[in-house]
């Protein structure tokens, strides 16, 4: 085999290494891709609302830490939600922390 060929044939091989390493990089990325959870969609205002008045169980119009606990992300966020500082949280607090 002359030097030509020899060089010829190691170019079709790195060619070929560098075809199919492309084809499974991209379909890795694909498969990835598609197994991505999607993201939740926020609730709607009326779903904040109802969430709000079920877990307000004294009507009051707030929510206590006592009555925040039933919902363990309001109460694990609790201090960073009520944003006036007044130890419970308004529907308008509430309802921005939902949509957060």
């Amino acid at each position: 085999m002359t030097l030509k060929r020899k060089t010829l044939s190691a170019n079709f091989e790195a060619r070929s290494v560098l075809l199919i390493a492309g084809w499974t990089l991209g379909a890795a990325s694909a498969a990835l891709a598609q197994n991505m959870p999607a993201r939740p969609a926020a609730p709607s205002d009326a779903e904040i609302s109802a969430i709000f008045k079920q877990t307000d169980k004294n009507g009051d119009g707030k929510l206590s830490r006592e009555e925040a606990a039933a919902l363990p992300s309001v109460a694990a966020n609790f201090e960073k939600v009520d944003a006036n500082a007044d130890g419970s949280l308004s529907a308008e607090e509430f309802s921005k922390a939902m949509k957060m």
